[in-house]
């Protein structure tokens, strides 16, 4: 592409604004591209102020400009990618009792429809939501949560109408077909039935968009008549609510990323004051389900990679606790499925799934057997709890997903469905390879790989290394038709294990948080050396690839080595690391700080994150191609963090190459609503991609 030709970039006003911390000055000349009336902004983007939209809106223009080339390409290149999903999808029905719930989509439709059928899997469909109409004269729309009464009469189910995650719940009579009168607005989408289903207990934010209240609704009632029957008094403190598996409860959870609370409330006494199981313990975390006369509880207190003890229901304090599977270093339990016979648990361990069934009966357990190298694997919890039936899903970089019904007491099998690609798709066509590569302090990093068979990497193959590493995220490596889009253009596609998740257990997210957080980038680092050692690629010849947190992992590592990468795609980053930890008014600072630390108060902290935060660290010199998206709605990252590191990145960076904001005027952290919009966006990524390498197909005509 002739850059000659590309007209000039927006170039933000400076305006320094000055702060001090700890003795330590520091200028910060793009602070006004914060708008002071944001939270109106990111409820109705209309609200914006005139001065910074019109910058936003000149970045939009600019990036349009240099991406016009690539129209015709992307509009090829987004009907590869929906040719590679079935529009008329569905999923596999999920029995409760009578009936058999599932979700699918029409030919052409953007959004699900909400479905069971009576009696059998073959019986006539009942629609009781149809997504596309509920969107209809909406100019954003999201479907969130949805749930059934107990006694199948009602619907649960939450839209968000502007980006913003601020939801309105609503509730559907399912004989009439018809919404009820009464709406929740202001509520985070989570919500739990009574056992009667006449009682809805829900989530509400609060003015700095943190879930803080549990609210009960009667059915029949305004929502305004509703009680408050929980308030966190902790502002860095989230609550939710959820039932456990057999019914008998409704769980009132408050936690930030290390510590954790729960409440129980018995859901067949609605009335019932919550009540507190294990009173908040700095860095304890657990949570708990009924099972019998006993709470089964997942925890870490004693157990850095979290146990399962019992506990009585009227007595659940540690001193009546018994190990039902004990701890075991490097086996991190993430998570557990309790059914009438049957205890499921999910563990990681060296960026690898695993699901173990226990039988309550004798203690006796087994794995579900599996015989790929890098797979990605999850239960998908029903409805029922007498059941012997445990449904799970699997995939690989080559493999489609794959849904299973396992009988926990035979382990046998039976696949329930397989992702089909109707554009076809052979698994055999690609080469899935895992890699370590060592850290700085000697660490074994791992790297998930894969390419077409067809291609012989080396020096000149182009290689996206994909990374997030924070709040113990894992990144497993399952099937996505979308990548395919990529690799059969000859990249090889890879995901670097870094340290902030907990792919190699709770440790290798220990040690990449706080005033470890640097490892983080220095993993990364090191997975990118790697590939270009093995010969997979060269220096030069990556692109970093991350979003929100995975962004402030793409905006470190090109302000330490630019010289590594090609292009770098940073979706709605996390850029401005510094500022936002030191705004306790921000909705995510105060629950945040156990992530990265607190820089108000502690020294340490704020000079750990000062050595990292990409906005600080915007430095004169070379950088790669850059694409960073934004969204004017987004309240978690605020569209103005990666306004201002792209202002800066202009002001600093001494090259021609590409650097492209694009802001989403009318959407949030999610990206739009729609599933083909969001394909739009992914083939816009991908047009960018390609274009930088060279690829002439990019910028081709029709």
């Amino acid at each position: 592409m002739n850059q000659v030709t590309l007209p000039q970039p927006p170039m933000a006003a400076r305006q320094p604004v000055v702060t001090e911390y700890h003795g330590h000055r520091r200028e910060d000349p793009y602070a006004w591209l914060r708008d002071p009336h944001w939270r109106e902004a990111m409820r109705d983007p209309q609200r914006l102020s005139g001065a910074i939209r019109a910058h936003l809106e000149a970045e939009n223009a600019y990036t349009e400009a240099v991406m016009a080339p690539t129209e015709a390409f992307r509009q090829r290149l987004f009907g590869e990618l929906r040719g590679r999903i079935r529009e008329d999808d569905s999923s596999v029905p999920a029995k409760d009792g009578p009936f058999f719930y599932y979700s699918r989509y029409r030919e052409g439709g953007q959004h699900p429809i909400l479905c069971r059928r009576h009696g059998s899997e073959d019986a006539p469909e009942e629609i009781l939501l149809d997504g596309d109409e509920a969107a209809s004269g909406h100019g954003y729309f999201r479907l969130g949560g949805a749930e059934h009464s107990p006694d199948h009469r009602y619907l649960a189910y939450a839209v968000d109408l502007s980006g913003a995650e601020s939801w309105t719940i609503r509730l559907r009579d399912l004989a009439s077909g018809n919404d009820l009168d009464e709406r929740i607005a202001d509520a985070r989408g989570d919500f739990a039935w009574s056992g009667d289903g006449r009682t809805l207990w829900y989530t509400v934010l609060d003015e700095e968009h943190r879930p803080k209240w549990i609210y009960r609704h009667r059915l029949g009632t305004p929502s305004q008549q509703d009680a408050m029957i929980y308030e966190e008094p902790d502002d860095g403190f989230f609550v939710g609510v959820d039932r456990t598996e057999s019914g008998r409860f409704v769980l009132i959870s408050s936690h930030d990323h290390v510590t954790s609370e729960v409440r129980a409330i018995p859901a067949d006494k609605p009335d019932a004051e919550p009540r507190l199981l294990l009173a908040r313990e700095p860095g304890v975390e657990y949570e708990a389900s009924d099972h019998g006369d006993s709470w089964l509880v997942l925890t870490n207190r004693g157990a850095e990679d979290f146990r399962i003890v019992s506990a009585p229901l009227d007595a659940p304090e540690p001193e009546a606790w018994t190990d039902v599977v004990p701890h075991r270093g490097g086996r991190l339990i993430q998570g557990m499925v309790v059914y009438q016979d049957y205890l499921v648990r999910m563990e990681i361990g060296d960026a690898l799934p695993a699901i173990v069934v226990r039988a309550f009966a004798t203690g006796e357990e087994h794995t579900v057997a599996l015989d790929e190298e890098c797979y990605d694997l999850g239960v998908i919890p029903g409805f029922e709890f007498d059941t012997a039936t445990m449904r799970f899903s699997y995939s690989s970089f080559g493999t489609p997903a794959r849904v299973y019904d396992y009988d926990m007491a035979t382990r046998g099998r039976l696949l329930r469905k397989e992702q089909e690609i109707p554009s076809g798709h052979d698994p055999e066509a690609y080469v899935i390879r895992r890699l370590y590569a060592t850290a700085p302090d000697g660490e074994q990093v791992p790297i998930s790989l894969f390419h077409h068979r067809d291609v012989t990497p080396g020096p000149a193959t182009p290689l996206l290394l994909y990374g997030y590493g924070s709040y113990g995220m894992t990144d497993l490596p399952g099937f996505s038709p979308l990548r395919l889009s990529l690799v059969n253009r000859g990249l090889v596609y890879a995901v670097a294990h870094v340290r902030g998740g907990k792919d190699r257990g709770y440790r290798w997210y220990r040690n990449g948080k706080l005033e470890a957080k640097p490892n983080t980038f220095s993993d990364y680092i090191a997975c990118a050396e790697r590939l270009i050692q093995a010969g997979y690629t060269s220096a030069g010849r990556i692109t970093a690839h991350g979003g929100s947190a995975g962004g402030m992992l793409v905006g470190a590592v090109v302000n330490q080595r630019p010289e590594l990468f090609h292009a770098a795609v940073a979706d709605v980053p996390f850029v401005d690391v510094l500022n936002t930890m030191l705004d306790p008014t921000l909705p995510l600072t105060p629950p945040e700080w156990p992530e990265w630390g607190n820089p108000i108060e502690d020294e340490t902290a704020y000079r750990t994150i000062l050595s990292y935060s990409p906005y600080d660290n915007v430095r004169e010199q070379p950088y790669p191609h850059l694409l960073v998206t934004a969204g004017v709605s987004d309240p978690r990252v605020t569209y103005w963090e990666p306004a201002k590191w792209v202002a800066r990145l202009r002001e600093m960076k001494t090259d021609n190459n590409l650097l492209l904001l694009r802001t989403n005027m009318s959407a949030g952290h999610g990206g739009p609503g729609g599933r083909f919009d969001f394909l739009e966006e992914v083939a816009y990524r991908y047009a960018f991609i390609l274009m930088v390498y060279g690829y002439e197909e990019a910028t081709a005509p029709d």
